[in-house]
């Protein structure tokens, strides 16, 4: 199976998207230990890599792995669904009671805007179409996912302000790079290794939080166990179902995955056009038994706004600087850019946003250089964002429909928004869930260890 960002050279499709992206690259192959001979990986390496379809080299996926991503569909979704329905009639085949499944549904905040400008409606209305088709296939629950992300955001938050002061020319501790994104999370640990991991964010990625709401928190509050319910993330790619395959839930036993199924909006928009059932409108569901009325986003223009929140609660923390609306700076393209906190003529923080890969290659070229000016890289696999992700506002030969594109940001930027300190829920959540924001649970609940420094796993590294 080719993953969304595969690198083998018959895998490779020549499009073209915008000029930054569409460029290709000569990877360097790195030299053969003494006395081997140059393997696939080193062929691999000398080939031309096409920046607008490559992320990582081809060790990212395993076979397993493949099969498991490819199970993860519209089939294998409605092959549940039908596990809850009784038998016809004039079946012989009696009903297993122990086969039914709770389904629920999250969806991610950057599917929302995508549904919205499809079907010409508000952010809210498109939650509100979503969740009545959805149930109307037969799912219990419908949730947005934006409070896993208030909890991701809220913990990155703390973890910068700790890397800040704790940095040293001896022990670097910043920059701190993000770690929401999959395809980039996974790329940093399988094939850049040090002395890029130790920089990652330890706060794990809304839909990990999420898998760990719904299966753990939920579940409990439900009086269910975790293994009844049959979780599916909506998301606007398909990194995140590769994502799924190692989202173990803290509190669980080992192995027990908080996400059993991600579907791309693109394949749920495809069935809801395909559908002929009659469908109501409803309200999303809530992980506390009530219905949320009215959608709100997180500042970011194509992001789930981690970069804006975090730099203004550092602004804040560090040097008692209240920060309103964010200047955006473009360097080397629209995808590049970068936001600074001045006084008196001194840059006291530098953050950066780095889309796509060919901006990612030169995050890490300067990093491993030693000659990197930023505190902070808010780093996404997708050019253009998460709203760009190739599992939405693609048309029918791949290529980014840049129309529905430019609507869905005009929709994302025009709904109302909130910051994730504002969240009662969430603080809710920590006392309930968490034993409390600075709790041992919380911890282990909300971070993750990611690969550490050294060689990846496989032995394999591009040398840049």
């Amino acid at each position: 199976m080719k993953c969304e960002h595969c690198t083998r050279k018959e895998c490779s499709k020549k499009t073209k998207t915008d000029d930054q992206e569409n460029a290709s690259v000569e990877v360097p192959s790195p030299a053969p230990e003494s006395g081997e001979e140059k393997g696939e990986f080193h062929k691999l390496a000398d080939a031309k890599i096409f920046l607008s379809d490559c992320l990582a080299c081809d060790s990212c996926v395993s076979a397993e792995e493949g099969v498991q991503v490819a199970q993860q569909n519209a089939k294998d979704f409605l092959r549940v669904l039908n596990l809850n329905k009784p038998p016809s009639p004039l079946s012989w085949t009696k009903c297993d009671a122990s086969e039914h499944r709770v389904l629920a549904v999250s969806v991610c905040p950057q599917s929302l805007p995508y549904f919205a400008a499809k079907f010409s409606l508000s952010v809210t209305d498109a939650s509100r179409r979503l969740c009545g088709f959805l149930k109307s296939l037969g799912v219990h629950y419908v949730f947005d996912a934006t409070i896993a992300a208030d909890f991701s955001i809220l913990e990155s938050q703390k973890e910068f302000v700790r890397r800040f002061h704790q940095h040293s020319e001896e022990e670097p501790a910043l920059p701190m790079l993000t770690s929401a994104c999959p395809g980039w999370v996974r790329y940093a640990e399988r094939v850049l290794g040090h002395p890029v991991t130790p920089h990652l964010c330890t706060a794990r990625s809304p839909q990990q939080i999420m898998g760990s709401l719904v299966k753990d928190y939920f579940a409990r509050r439900q009086d269910l166990s975790a293994d009844r319910i049959f979780h599916v993330i909506v998301a606007p790619c398909y990194d995140r179902k590769l994502e799924a395959l190692q989202e173990d839930v803290p509190t669980a036993s080992p192995g027990f995955r908080g996400t059993d199924c991600v579907l791309t909006s693109g394949e749920i928009a495809q069935m809801m056009e395909q559908s002929d059932l009659s469908v109501r409108d409803a309200a999303l569901d809530t992980l506390f038994g009530d219905v949320r009325e009215e959608v709100r986003r997180h500042d970011g223009a194509s992001s789930d706004g981690c970069l804006a929140h975090i730099f203004r609660h550092a602004a804040k923390e560090l040097f008692d600087e209240d920060v309103g609306e964010l200047t955006y700076r473009a360097l080397r393209n629209r995808d590049f850019q970068e936001v600074t906190l001045e006084k008196s003529g001194k840059v006291l923080l530098r953050f950066a946003a780095a889309y796509g890969f060919r901006n990612i290659q030169n995050v890490v070229l300067k990093l491993k250089r030693g000659r990197f000016p930023y505190h902070f890289v808010e780093v996404l696999a997708c050019a253009g964002g998460c709203l760009n992700g190739r599992g939405q506002a693609q048309t029918e030969d791949g290529r980014a429909d840049r129309a529905l594109l430019q609507r869905m940001r005009g929709v994302h930027a025009a709904g109302p928004g909130r910051t994730p300190e504002t969240s009662a829920h969430v603080q809710d959540l920590y006392r309930e869930w968490l034993d409390g924001a600075d709790a041992p649970r919380a911890r282990g609940t909300l971070h993750t260890a990611h690969q550490g420094p050294g060689r990846p796993a496989d032995g394999r590294d591009i040398k840049w």
